[in-house]
């Protein structure tokens, strides 16, 4: 479940939400057309001048000038660098959508060492792990090929359509919502029945010393040179 109470359809109120709930619910479906569970929704709903302000931000990437496979690779490796699984899987299915083959949709998850994406393709994925995973630095030569592909107005919108896909990848986590709603995969491993409160590190210490010690006072055995 969701970390945060979702809306129940009888308790909706704002006609944005409502218009939202009915085109993507179904009475005779668990969960939206594509699977997930639709709990983004329902917990945006808990505030409507959210949900407004994220399906506004939505409508605009969807009218700018930009290739929508170039955003749709950005967005998708944003989902991936974030480690969200809502985010990476929606977009695969909207690479798919735009008819990216599926060799490429793969190959974003490893998109170093692949060799089905065109230089401004790389330097797309290239500008978005610079966002995501480096916090916003780039490298002047992957700037320097977003620039001869591309004017600076679709710059900021690449720019802006993956920097909110990498919010809302965060936001998907924290709040446990859709394919993100898992445990979190690192944890403590128990040790054995019986290991109690040993300090191993310590015990290795002492062992491999005492045997340090041993092999100093062996004495050198030399073979005889005939």
């Amino acid at each position: 479940m969701p970390r945060l109470q979702p809306v129940p359809r009888e308790e909706m109120t704002d006609p944005l939400v409502v218009f939202f709930y009915d085109q993507l619910f179904s009475p005779d479906r668990a969960g939206t057309a594509t699977g997930s569970p639709g709990d983004w929704w329902t917990v945006f709903a808990l505030d409507p001048k959210i949900f407004r302000h994220a399906v506004k931000g939505f409508q605009l990437y969807r009218e700018s000038a930009l290739d929508p496979v170039l955003r749709e690779l950005g967005q998708t490796r944003a989902g991936w660098a974030r480690q969200s699984q809502f985010v990476f899987s929606q977009h695969c299915k909207q690479l798919r959508a735009l008819g990216v083959p599926e060799e490429k949709v793969r190959a974003v998850a490893h998109w170093q060492v692949s060799d089905v994406f065109g230089e401004l393709e790389r330097a797309v994925l290239a500008y978005t792990d610079g966002l995501v995973l480096d916090g916003g630095r780039v490298h002047d030569e992957v700037f320097a090929v977003l620039r001869a592909h591309l004017p600076d107005e679709q710059i900021l919108e690449l720019t802006y359509a993956t920097c909110l896909y990498e919010m809302h990848a965060t936001m998907a986590r924290a709040l446990r919502l859709e394919f993100d709603d898992r445990p979190d995969p690192i944890v403590e491993v128990p040790a054995p029945e019986g290991y109690g409160m040993r300090d191993i590190a310590d015990e290795v210490a002492t062992e491999v010393a005492a045997e340090l010690t041993v092999r100093r006072e062996e004495p050198t055995t030399r073979r005889s040179v005939t």
